[in-house]
């Protein structure tokens, strides 16, 4: 498995361990934003400094910066919802994104598999 396969696993696990944690509800939003610095810390020292000529895995890789960027404006949006409605709307759109975060670093270690 080469090194850039490895750092997208492991982000791919915390990411999803992350999702399971929302989707069971079991984060304060406190809690919720300090894993959000930590996978914005991992992904700013470990993905994105590797070297790569693959222009697909550059392209996954500035979707996942803005995914990112967007978990953090749902995050405030959850800590300013007061209906219960609301916050479960919120924290719906926090699992999918990171879904969708999980897919993307599943995507570069299949093409990566490829090569």
């Amino acid at each position: 498995m080469s090194l850039t396969q490895d750092k997208y696993n492991t982000f791919a696990t915390q990411l999803t361990e992350l999702r399971s944690l929302v989707n069971a509800n079991q984060l304060t939003v406190t809690e919720l934003s300090q894993r959000l610095v930590s996978l914005q810390q991992f992904f700013a020292t470990q993905i994105v400094p590797l070297a790569s000529d693959d222009s697909v895995e550059i392209k996954y890789r500035t979707e996942t910066s803005k995914q990112l960027k967007l978990l953090e404006v749902d995050i405030t949006f959850l800590r300013s919802a007061r209906q219960p409605a609301t916050i479960q709307t919120r924290l719906n759109m926090i699992s999918e994104r990171l879904a969708t975060l999980t897919r993307y670093c599943e995507a570069v270690v299949r093409d990566e598999k490829q090569m």
